[in-house]
């Protein structure tokens, strides 16, 4: 018999310069179908992206893996595994937390590059380059422009809709972890390595044909070495979408699609007594 109270938990996972509250559509979407939604932020994220972008301090030289942490100590609160949704550098952090075992299963939306990915588009190059072009800012946080983010961030949709998007939820974020996925290669133990072997859950990787921060090139790379767990790996690339298709008007999609996979993969929003 089913028990109406115990439902999966999901944690969403925002990446560089988007706060937490972008996944509100989401958290509504997955709450209807029946799960335990959260969307802690970072550490240093404030309550609201307003606050956030009032104090870019709190959110100097955060990296990949202190974040990392800090998600898998809210998970070992909850009375199970969840499943993990990422998006961008989120993405990467919830595929750490599916190798590691924290989580029952995982959607790693465009997601970052992990350790072991070779592949690196000139577009993406060009796109993390007003960053990784300025060394000082290793252990600082950098924002994007209105022009700067509809450019690289928001490039698939109109430029009005780029800019409310930028202004409800558009903060400042750490370079660090910019440095550290772009140098992974490099450092045998960086905290963008992902345990790529250790068996786990299903994940769910999707990316957007338009994507200049993760171009679909890079997605598939990762996807490549990851289908090769015994775990279920799936891919699904959506066609004439950006880098903010996970938060744009043709945000349902993404939400649909990610919802068919859970269900298709035996994780349920209601667990079984």
């Amino acid at each position: 018999m089913s028990n109406p109270t115990a439902r999966r938990p999901v944690v969403f996972i925002h990446g560089l310069w988007m706060h937490s509250s972008s996944w509100g559509a989401w958290l509504d979407t997955f709450d209807r179908a029946g799960y335990q939604t959260f969307a802690p932020g970072w550490p240093g994220d404030a309550a609201t992206a307003d606050a956030t972008r009032k104090n870019p301090g709190a959110l100097n030289n955060r990296g990949i893996g202190e974040v990392t942490e800090h998600y898998a100590k809210f998970i070992a609160d909850l009375p199970m595994p969840p499943v993990v949704i990422g998006h961008s550098f989120g993405g990467l952090i919830a595929q750490k937390l599916l190798g590691s075992g924290s989580a029952s299963g995982c959607v790693a939306i465009n997601p970052a590059q992990f350790r072991g990915v070779l592949t690196l588009p000139l577009a993406q190059v060009a796109s993390v380059l007003p960053v990784l072009s300025k060394p000082w800012l290793r252990g600082k946080t950098w924002s994007h422009t209105p022009e700067s983010y509809h450019r690289a961030f928001a490039n698939a949709i109109p430029r009005e809709e780029s800019d409310k998007l930028f202004a409800t939820h558009g903060i400042p974020a750490p370079a660090r972890p910019l440095f550290q996925a772009g140098l992974a290669n490099f450092a045998p133990n960086s905290e963008a390595g992902v345990d790529t072997k250790r068996a786990r859950g299903p994940l769910l990787m999707l990316a957007g044909d338009r994507d200049r921060l993760v171009p679909e090139a890079t997605v598939r790379a990762e996807y490549k070495i990851q289908r090769k767990n015994p775990g279920s790996t799936e891919l699904v690339v959506f066609p004439d979408r950006g880098h903010s298709m996970p938060v744009d008007r043709g945000w349902r999609e993404i939400a649909d699609t990610a919802l068919d996979f859970l269900a298709n993969q035996n994780l349920p929003a209601h667990l079984e007594d």
